[in-house]
């Protein structure tokens, strides 16, 4: 490969970082259908015919946002902890400190879920697999712990969690309030 050819890929990989980056910011901020794709190229910086070789359709764009937030909240949540137990509180206290953070405007997946209603959308199916991701995570850990009603007890805390981001949206508790709800929740669902 020549040092040209690193360049050029250099500057396609910023300009697909700039667009990602716009567009998160945007989406997050206004909403995915508020905000266009011109909108975007033009915070971006980049032509049209780079953000359209990267992304061919707005919808391309979302689900590539959408998935850089899993890949964001993956490394976030990771459990920590000696037992499941320790383990899956360690999830929901990771969760509590984001939703208490400066900026918080909702969870990404349900104010895009609320834009997406049609649960056959690609955008929606993104959505779908992070969903089944955290309930997952959910599940190997009440199993490890010997739970016979893991995949139960797996969904009442993705519903827990879904209560909890839309608190932090629309309530914006103070972090001590949040967190100490949040344990005492989640102490009681695995009791």
């Amino acid at each position: 490969m020549s040092m040209t050819d690193t360049a050029v890929r250099r500057r396609q990989g910023s300009a697909r970082r700039r667009v990602l980056d716009a567009a998160g910011t945007l989406f997050y901020a206004e909403g995915i259908h508020a905000v266009g794709v011109d909108r975007v190229i033009a915070e971006a910086a980049v032509a049209k015919a780079t953000f359209y070789h990267h992304f061919p359709s707005k919808d391309d764009l979302v689900g590539a946002y959408l998935q850089e937030q899993s890949d964001q909240v993956r490394g976030v949540t990771l459990p920590t902890g000696d037992t499941p137990e320790e383990q899956i509180l360690s999830v929901f206290d990771a969760i509590g400190e984001y939703t208490c953070g400066p900026g918080f405007r909702g969870c990404a997946f349900v104010n895009a879920a609320a834009e997406y209603p049609d649960p056959r959308h690609p955008v929606r199916r993104v959505i779908a697999a992070h969903r089944e991701w955290f309930h997952g995570v959910l599940r190997d850990l009440l199993t490890a712990a010997g739970r016979p009603d893991a995949v139960r007890t797996a969904a009442m805390l993705v519903v827990l969690r879904d209560g909890l981001v839309v608190r932090g949206d629309l309530d914006h508790p103070a972090d001590s309030e949040t967190r100490a709800l949040v344990r005492e929740a989640v102490t009681r669902v695995l009791a």
